[in-house]
């Protein structure tokens, strides 16, 4: 079985041989993993490891690691600058080209990248091209509308004006959510297998914002591309991130359409429990604890975890396994492998 066709048996809740496996990792995780494996690049390193799902794509999300300069300014107008760690290093916007936009004008006159740029386009055509045929190709187009905005804005900016200038806000998300829209078009046109959008609306114990606002500002929006995505490919499956606990939401990613929900963070929302409540109508994706298995757990407590996700949320398909984020610089390869060493032989069906 190829690991294609493991993760669409998997992703149509269905049961395949084992449960799929994806994963992501920081710019530190990533050059130690390559240099294990002695891999040409990314791509190639996560086929070693054993991920059946290749993820690729574009948007504002992508600028995170944009550059290695200690200051640089993304695509999308944004100024960040790396911060250093005990172990690695982040990054964080010092600078939203939006902000202080009383009057609307530099929103009237901002326009994001080009939908349909080689730069856009090109690293996912690729990924498709060397592995379309035996892998599960994912589009990612995650920070989709709200994050996207917030980072051109600011957050405190962009949450104020949602309760104080909803005119501005619907002009601000309609205009990032546009260039979703047209992205993934492209990408259904490229063959990719499932499309990822989602906007962290979660922190650890609750929602970001009621969910009355959620339903008000985002909700339409997300059916709106997701309408469009499965009109142009009706088997293109959608997976939607959000960290943190969205309970009272989920329903209603199934009702516009939502596949596939990412990333189940467990000590937010028991995995479990959203597998009873929802998994007769959805699939998941992730749920490995980032917070403290992987990073400080032992390979026996690893283990454990995915024999318990296994049982769990797996239990019957419609589960893909991995890390509920990508992997800080402060786990281990040794954790890392043991996590897939752990899959392949625990997360048999």
């Amino acid at each position: 079985m190829t690991s294609k066709e493991r993760t669409k048996i998997a992703l149509s809740r269905k049961i395949p041989d084992r449960v799929p496996m994806c994963a992501d990792f920081v710019p530190e995780v990533r050059k130690k993993l390559i240099e294990h494996f002695k891999a040409a690049d990314y791509y190639e390193m996560l086929v070693k490891l054993g991920c059946d799902v290749l993820v690729a794509g574009a948007g504002i999300g992508a600028s995170f690691y944009y550059s290695t300069d200690d200051e640089y300014v993304c695509p999308w107008g944004c100024t960040w600058k790396y911060f250093r760690n005990d172990t690695g290093s982040y990054t964080e916007i010092i600078n939203h080209p939006l902000a202080d936009d009383e009057d609307g004008k530099k929103l009237a006159a901002y326009r994001t990248p080009d939908p349909n740029s080689d730069e856009v386009i090109a690293p996912l055509r690729d990924v498709i091209t060397r592995y379309g045929q035996t892998h599960y190709i994912c589009g990612f187009l995650a920070c989709t509308i709200f994050e996207a905005s917030w980072y051109l804005h600011g957050l405190q900016d962009t949450i104020t004006d949602m309760m104080e200038r909803p005119e501005y806000v619907n002009a601000l998300f309609d205009k990032v959510m546009d260039f979703s829209l047209q992205a993934g078009l492209r990408f259904i046109d490229e063959g990719v297998d499932m499309i990822w959008l989602g906007d962290d609306v979660g922190m650890q114990h609750g929602m970001m914002m009621s969910p009355n606002t959620w339903r008000e500002f985002l909700k339409p929006r997300l059916k709106k591309l997701i309408d469009a995505f499965k009109a142009k490919n009706p088997d293109v499956l959608i997976a939607y991130h959000s960290c943190g606990y969205i309970m009272p939401i989920i329903d209603e990613l199934i009702e516009v359409g939502v596949d596939v929900l990412n990333p189940i963070q467990p000590r937010s929302m028991d995995p479990a429990v959203v597998k009873k409540e929802f998994g007769d109508r959805l699939s998941f994706w992730a749920a490995i604890d980032i917070q403290e298995t992987l990073p400080r757990g032992t390979i026996e407590q690893i283990r454990d975890e995915v024999l318990l996700r296994r049982k769990t949320i797996g239990e019957g398909g419609g589960y893909l396994m991995g890390p509920a984020h990508n992997v800080q610089s402060d786990t281990s390869v040794e954790n890392i492998l043991a996590l897939f060493k752990a899959a392949s032989e625990l997360a048999t069906y």
